[in-house]
């Protein structure tokens, strides 16, 4: 039976940090289901920084209660450089990082990841053992990552994040779906985040049409059902659980979910 990967991304960006609740939420994320988790490098007040002693100590408290993977960010709109924002890298516990397909919009902001970005943090990401996960905000994106494979292999399969709802982006329809699945390799896996959800058939659409990972968290949105937004993250992951079992799949363990990413263990270094 095909296994799904819940992806958490728990912290909703320029919201003040309360990392005592943040943990116990990712604890319960993991007993209702999630396998991942996605954080950026903040500080307690919310905002983007390339000092990563916030970041590291709430992924100590994470590892130490629970088995999820870890995923850093190097992304979010900042006057970072590429080497600032892959300063998470250097965490030994991080596991799997996103590596940023191209520039695009993001709202009024213009969220710039230039090819040489792309291959810097490719070799970084690699360098290290990290499996990287590709978000790709547009079509065009795919084919930036085909093109950099010549300077920068990439190891089979690649995993790419499929993101949707942002303004300036690809939208969470069906038309938008197909489209990118069409540009999606044969050989690589996908997952999909709906950026600003309000409804949860496009993530129903989303599993159905093959996606190995779905995100969910308040990074996205904090949509439960019509009317009622989610207290905690792990109100979210029960529900995509549920949907990915009523649809008669499995929901995929932290370890499944590293088998299937082929994630091998890691030491501290």
């Amino acid at each position: 039976m095909r296994k799904v990967i819940i992806s958490l991304a728990p912290v909703e960006a320029g919201k003040a940090i309360d990392k005592e609740k943040l943990v116990e939420d990712v604890v319960r994320c993991e007993q209702a289901g999630a396998a991942m988790c996605h954080l950026h490098c903040r500080r307690p007040d919310g905002s983007l920084t390339p000092d990563i002693s916030e970041l590291t100590d709430t992924f100590e408290r994470i590892a130490e209660k629970t088995d999820l993977i870890i995923q850093a960010s190097t992304g979010g709109v900042s006057d970072m450089s590429i080497e600032q924002r892959c300063n998470p890298l250097d965490y030994w516990r991080v596991e799997s990082a996103s590596l940023n397909g191209g520039t695009t919009n993001l709202g009024e902001a213009v969220y710039i990841n230039t090819f040489e970005d792309i291959r810097y943090c490719a070799k970084a990401v690699y360098e290290r053992e990290i499996i990287p996960e590709i978000e790709v905000f547009d079509i065009g994106m795919i084919y930036n990552i085909r093109m950099t494979q010549a300077q920068v292999p990439y190891r089979e399969p690649v995993l790419y994040n499929l993101v949707f709802g942002h303004r300036g982006g690809m939208q969470a329809n069906m038309e938008c779906l197909t489209a990118f699945l069409a540009a999606v390799p044969a050989e690589a896996r996908w997952g999909v985040t709906h950026y600003g959800r309000d409804n949860w058939d496009f993530l129903a659409a989303a599993i159905a049409m093959g996606a190995s990972v779905v995100r969910i968290g308040f990074e996205d949105s904090h949509y439960l059902a019509p009317g009622r937004t989610a207290a905690w993250n792990y109100e979210e992951v029960e529900k995509l659980a549920a949907l990915i079992r009523a649809m008669d799949l499995e929901v995929a363990s932290p370890a499944q979910a590293r088998e299937i990413l082929h994630i091998f263990p890691k030491g501290k270094r």
